[in-house]
């Protein structure tokens, strides 16, 4: 049958191409086809770096073609359903694709219209977000000439966890510099109860927070976005608490606070893409449920998921990919050639290389119980202690990290 693969996988972004490279370097001779109709592949890390002007936009952009590997059977297609009982999987233009095994990577979904009037104001005015428009960041961030600088996040599960808080960073550093700080109040509000979860890294980040002079303030449940009155609504939660009180224009209204910004950077609500969410594969809240050690579906054993789609309890970034990966891979191989599972499993690694200012950086390594666990690797860099600020961690997210990504990582090659 011609529409028929060894491998079938969803998806053309850095999990997907990552999978297909590794398996045709291990055996060439493997049918291996990629479901993905996007013209371009985007290396997204550096999207914080060119909110705050310091990386050139056109250089986070390759042609999907480009990135293919050579004997991938790339389908320009939308894959649009999955038949897991008949190995099968439909595309919005009718087309049916059979396969042994299934990988399911197709990302994640930006969904502002999750939060009223969102849809509205991103990317407007003085509305930025650098998961979507980073070059409109840029010009916010520098034409910004003072009072309430918003930064939030939403209540879902999104791509990198840390983002919303290096741009607020960043933006602290460039009004320091030219003078616009002492005429602003950084705030950054947000749904959780800490400043991040690993106890190394958080303490970095409260020396950061003071360092600016940032307004924390937590249990923030964004729920609106009024662009015409540049007010952010949102719900309480009773663990609200603030820290580095400043004395911003708050309106609040029963169990609704709403803060006047001056410009606000926020990353928009995220959610698994609707193909999958309404797929027998997801779980009740829309993720690919896999196991999370071995990534195999809980109910398909020949269909795996990692990325950003996977229901996994771990951040979702490119460094954990790098980590899922090769389980995926060894687990397919074995069990195309009858062997057992294999015995290494995915122990939820993610990694968070948090931006603090120009030229300075923590890198913040975890797992699934979020242990600080740095790679040994660090220490060839002169780093010991990466949950501190150092420049050569900027070193290597500026210019080490993206070379390694497009002539290692879509290569198929371990780094």
């Amino acid at each position: 049958m011609a529409n028929k693969s060894d491998v079938l996988i969803i998806g053309g972004g850095t999990a997907g191409i990552m999978v297909a490279a590794r398996m045709l370097k291990e055996d060439p001779n493997l049918s291996v086809s990629i479901i993905e109709p996007a013209d371009s592949h985007y290396y997204q890390p550096a999207w914080t770096l060119v909110g705050a002007g310091t990386y050139n936009y056109e250089k986070t952009k390759r042609s999907m073609a480009s990135v293919m590997p050579k004997k991938v059977n790339w389908i320009k297609e939308y894959a649009d359903k999955f038949y897991p009982d008949e190995n099968k999987v439909t595309t919005s233009g009718g087309k049916e694709y059979t396969y042994d095994y299934l990988v399911v990577c197709p990302g994640i979904k930006i969904d502002p219209a999750l939060v009223e009037g969102l849809s509205e104001a991103m990317d407007k005015g003085v509305v930025c977000s650098n998961y979507t428009d980073p070059m409109h960041t840029w010009e916010v961030l520098k034409n910004f000439k003072g009072g309430t600088a918003l930064f939030t996040q939403p209540t879902t599960p999104i791509k990198c966890g840390g983002a919303p808080q290096k741009i607020m960073y960043l933006a602290g550093d460039l009004w320091r510099k030219n003078g616009v700080a002492k005429n602003t109040n950084i705030v950054f509000a947000t749904a959780g109860t800490i400043i991040f979860g690993v106890p190394e890294i958080a303490k970095t980040l409260m020396q950061v927070v003071d360092r600016n002079d940032i307004n924390l303030r937590f249990g923030y449940k964004l729920v609106a976005v009024d662009a015409r009155e540049q007010i952010a609504w949102y719900e309480m939660a009773p663990h609200e608490k603030e820290y580095n009180h400043k004395d911003i224009e708050v309106i609040t209204d029963g169990n609704r606070k709403g803060i006047k910004f001056d410009m606000m950077h926020l990353a928009p609500p995220q959610s698994a893409p609707d193909f999958i969410k309404t797929s027998p594969l997801a779980n009740e809240a829309g993720w690919v449920d896999v196991d999370h050690g071995t990534l195999q579906h809980n109910k398909y054993p020949n269909i795996f998921s990692l990325g950003d789609v996977a229901a996994l309890p771990t951040a979702k970034t490119g460094a954990a990919i790098r980590k899922q990966v090769p389980i995926v891979t060894e687990n397919i191989k074995r069990l195309m050639a009858n062997k057992p599972k294999y015995e290494k499993t995915y122990n939820g690694y993610s990694s968070c290389p948090l931006v603090t200012g120009y030229g300075k950086m923590a890198l913040a390594e975890f797992d699934y119980d979020n242990n600080f666990t740095p790679d040994p690797k660090l220490r060839q860099m002169l780093v010991f202690d990466s949950s501190k600020e150092h420049w050569r961690l900027w070193i290597l997210k500026k210019y080490m990290l993206p070379y390694l990504y497009w002539n290692k990582m879509m290569k198929g090659v371990d780094v």
